[in-house]
């Protein structure tokens, strides 16, 4: 059964979660991050495209999904200009096979990191003692980016 047929009062024999994307936009399938492609589009909460994605960021070995980057289509979200932009799993709401729909508004999107070699201190705690978690993903994230993964 298609996510459309849900939406319009279908039922299924499991809990499928509804993305919001495009009014008439069949998302797919719900899927997991090993399968997500390069390319999938990319929403926000309220319904706007924000990009595409680029890279999947896990660590395979511990089978631990950290987030996506994705191609941003300009800070203005217009087709035009592309940036790469960090979006960590926590922020992602759903992954389906055409669309991964985030818990971000369009607003907020506009405030995500860019991936890099250095990233900038997300917090400055002399208790921790190292770069944070985000900080890490970032780095990890731009050495994906560079060709040093």
């Amino acid at each position: 059964m298609s996510v459309g047929a849900l939406a319009s009062g279908g039922t299924a024999s499991c809990c499928v979660r509804l993305c919001v994307c495009s009014p008439g936009m069949d998302a797919g399938l719900p899927i997991a991050y090993q399968v997500l492609r390069e390319g999938t589009s990319v929403y926000s909460s309220d319904g706007v495209r924000i990009g595409s994605v680029a890279h999947v960021l896990a660590v395979e070995d511990e089978d631990v999904f950290d987030g996506v980057v994705i191609n941003e289509l300009s800070r203005d979200h217009v087709p035009g200009g592309s940036e790469h932009r960090f979006v960590d799993a926590s922020a992602i709401d759903s992954i389906h096979e055409q669309v991964v729909t985030l818990k971000l508004t369009a607003a907020t999107c506009r405030d995500l990191p860019e991936p890099s070699a250095n990233p900038a201190v997300m917090r400055d705690d002399p208790a921790d003692g190292g770069i944070s978690d985000l900080g890490s993903k970032l780095r990890r994230a731009w050495d994906k980016l560079s060709g040093n993964y």
